[in-house]
């Protein structure tokens, strides 16, 4: 590979930040997106394994914030998601729904 030209083959991966979210309904977040879209997430079908299983306590759900630098969602147990699969959160739900559930096994 020649050094002084990049590669051609990289991925290309859409980067994403998500801006604002609101609760609307027990483990349901309104997301907002850098590029104005928004999606309306219900997370209790990945809710499940050792990282976000403890998020089933709505009170911890419930403390979600955008960390500064990552800029997507993260809970004070370190759960955390892509912003770019929240994004297309209708093209990932099944893939992280079976991840889960594999890792909760």
């Amino acid at each position: 590979m020649n050094a002084e030209r990049p590669c051609r083959d990289a991925a290309k991966h859409a980067i994403h930040e998500v801006r604002s979210f609101e609760v609307v309904a027990p483990y349901t977040l309104c997301v907002c997106f850098e590029d104005g879209t928004e999606q309306t997430i219900d997370f209790r079908s990945v809710l499940a394994g050792l990282l976000y299983g403890p998020l089933r306590d709505v009170e911890l759900f419930n403390r979600a914030r955008i960390d500064p630098d990552a800029r997507t969602l993260v809970w004070p147990n370190g759960a955390d998601f892509d912003p770019a699969t929240l994004h297309d959160w209708p093209e990932y739900e099944d893939e992280m729904r079976e991840l889960v559930r594999r890792r909760a096994d």
